[in-house]
């Protein structure tokens, strides 16, 4: 008896809807990415075996070399913002509207507060590390120590948007992760330099901050 023949069906697939979706996707994301701007200050970070990373979100690095410049980093844009706002206050400058929110987009600055307009108002080719003269640090708590100032205005600022965002959702405001401060440092970079951070985060009882380094190899 003969074997009954069975109709192969045809497995070819039609893509062409998945290649429209994998079209507009692409699309998307070209449109909607931003590329990750150059640190204005590029040291050379001293190596260790320690693999530990730092949080994703809600940092703060304060950044030194070249002799003691300093430049600092905001991870979070609406601490970016809020801390800015505070500064002025603080410092009695005012900012445009256009202004904070060119602030809001910088990753980091080394300037300080009575130059930050003309920095602000420079195009971006013009903001380099090299053009920047650092944020004043000195050994005092007064005004005149602006990384102490940047410092304190920026813990203030998460904190409040943290317990506001836990209180909109439902959640326990003071159930939050405070900022977490690094500091990057040259290998290069001389003690002194070194030391006045330290104990401007001292001063204010940030005693709990990290050291970036680079990784060791065996």
């Amino acid at each position: 008896m003969g074997k009954a023949k069975v109709k192969r069906a045809s497995t070819s697939i039609d893509m062409t809807a998945m290649c429209d979706v994998s079209f507009l996707l692409l699309t998307f994301f070209v449109l909607t990415a931003t590329a990750r701007q150059q640190e204005s200050l590029i040291v050379d970070a001293p190596a260790s075996y320690s693999q530990s990373k730092l949080p994703d979100g809600n940092v703060a690095m304060i950044t030194v070399g070249n002799e003691g410049k300093v430049f600092f980093h905001l991870s979070d844009q609406n601490v970016r913002l809020q801390t800015l706002q505070q500064m002025a206050t603080l410092y009695g400058v005012e900012f445009t509207p256009e202004e904070y929110a060119k602030f809001k987009s910088i990753e980091d600055f080394g300037v300080s507060m009575k130059t930050m307009k003309t920095f602000l108002a420079a195009d971006a080719a013009e903001r380099t590390g090299e053009r920047q003269n650092g944020i004043p640090v000195d050994s005092t708590m007064n005004a005149s120590n602006e990384l102490f100032s940047w410092v304190k205005q920026a813990r203030l600022a998460s904190a409040k948007i943290l317990r506001d965002r836990a209180i909109e959702i439902g959640g326990d405001p003071d159930d939050i992760e405070l900022l977490t401060v690094a500091i990057k440092a040259d290998a290069g970079e001389k003690f002194p330099s070194l030391n006045l951070i330290i104990e401007t985060l001292r001063n204010q009882k940030q005693n709990k901050f990290s050291f970036v380094t680079g990784l060791k190899a065996d």
